[in-house]
């Protein structure tokens, strides 16, 4: 299947710059690259798409661009540790990137919640 799917444009980096800014209070240095996903869950065929790519702490962020207006996203400690927000497709990349932050950080606080918990032995 050879589609065309459009590049990133630089309203999109502006939006990704602006909303991660606005998240962490500093600049976070985006790059955009290229990567393989399906479009669809029938799919077997992988298709090449543009993407944006960030780290923040220790968690590494992809937002993918599948088509027109639409995105996917995920978010990874390790290669092995890959999350989502169960959303499949966005049709608008702030609430993508909002959503992805947002699942991102609830993840943190569970993990931190959990390694702190009573039934462990690590303290803050």
């Amino acid at each position: 299947m050879d589609l065309d799917i459009p590049e990133i444009t630089q309203n999109e980096l502006w939006i990704v710059e602006t909303t991660l800014q606005e998240r962490y209070g500093e600049k976070v240095t985006i790059q955009e690259v290229e990567t393989e996903a399906r479009l669809s869950p029938a799919d077997r065929e992988t298709t090449e798409c543009p993407g944006m790519y960030w780290e923040y702490g220790h968690c590494h962020f992809l937002i993918i661009k599948i088509g027109q207006n639409r995105y996917r996203s995920q978010f990874f400690f390790r290669i092995h540790q890959q999350y989502g927000t169960d959303v499949d497709v966005y049709e608008d990349l702030t609430e993508c990137v909002i959503t992805t932050l947002q699942a991102q950080a609830d993840h943190q606080r569970e993990d931190d919640d959990e390694l702190y918990s009573d039934d462990n032995k690590v303290t803050k």
